[in-house]
């Protein structure tokens, strides 16, 4: 079974330099898992690694989408798995719990909704919609609440799309890995992890976070754009409209990535098996690094 090692955890826990310091180690290729680094001209806002950070390494599913076009967990899934297939030793560098669940098990989607198709409910209060799911899937109904009108309408749409309830799509998966897979989670105390979240957000704004979206905007881009939805960007709608200041966007993001921190780790935590390391502690980085290549000799 194909080996990937996989470098997870929180936004600024060092993530990507453990990831280049071990793909140096291993002889092995990154492949981001972040879903707003693969949009051209978003660099500073989604904390993209430079070339000169890179160590060497080449870097994947970065800059591959033009800001406009949408980028989902069933195309990291696609994409991902294709270049594992060619890479001797794919190190697999950040993402959301999903994006990672998505690519490491056998993990099958519906297939998503589109306007065309929501539009077609049109008119349908949120009642009706539920006692339609309630007579065609009531297994699924069962897990809804009659008022999550997103939820209610993809499960309808699954059924409309494969002839399969979202029921029977979820019971066909057996969850099971589709990799010899290690995830090292790279953590450290909360209070640290926030400061470091804190002081990378001054950061990008002193290297130009502001001139970066207004180009973006200039160029056309708008915040309904897919792109334009992540943190660090979103959070400058208001600002650009006249309604706040430049200091209430750049607390806004910083208590944005604060709380989207927080739930990297409860996810990371109840989802994934991590064997997590203090990222910021030299001696738990060698425990981690030797432990990592005990994996991989075990394989050969």
């Amino acid at each position: 079974m194909k080996q990937v090692l996989v470098i997870a955890g929180p936004t600024a826990s060092g993530k990507s330099d453990f990831a280049v310091s071990m793909a140096q180690k291993l002889g092995g290729e990154i492949i981001s898992g972040d879903s707003i680094q693969v949009y051209r001209g978003m660099d500073i806002g989604s904390g993209k690694i430079r070339p000169e950070e890179m160590g060497g390494i080449p870097h994947h599913l970065l800059d591959i989408r033009d800001i406009r076009e949408p980028y989902s967990v069933s195309d990291f899934q696609k994409m991902a798995r294709e270049l594992i297939e060619r890479i001797d030793m794919p190190v697999i560098a950040g993402g959301t719990g999903l994006y990672l669940k998505a690519c490491l098990y056998d993990y099958t989607f519906s297939p998503e909704e589109t306007p065309a198709e929501e539009e077609s409910w049109d008119g349908w209060s949120n009642e009706a919609l539920y006692a339609q799911l309630l007579k065609e899937d009531p297994v699924s109904a069962e897990k809804i609440h009659p008022n999550n009108r997103q939820r209610v309408l993809r499960a309808l749409s699954i059924l409309r799309r494969t002839g399969r309830t979202k029921s029977e799509t979820e019971a066909a998966q057996k969850h099971e890995p589709v990799y010899d897979f290690y995830i090292a989670g790279c953590t450290m105390e909360r209070e640290v992890l926030y400061e470091r979240i804190n002081q990378r957000v001054e950061k990008m704004f002193a290297d130009g976070l502001e001139e970066e979206v207004r180009t973006l905007i200039r160029q056309g881009y708008t915040f309904t754009d897919p792109g334009m939805k992540g943190i660090g960007y979103r959070e400058f709608e208001p600002y650009l409209n006249g309604s706040c200041s430049l200091e209430e966007v750049k607390a806004e993001i910083q208590k944005h990535s604060r709380n989207y921190a927080k739930r990297q780790y409860t996810w990371l935590n109840h989802q994934m098996p991590v064997h997590w390391f203090v990222s910021n502690d030299p001696e738990d980085r060698k425990r981690a690094e030797a432990e990592i290549l005990a994996w991989k000799e075990k394989s050969l």
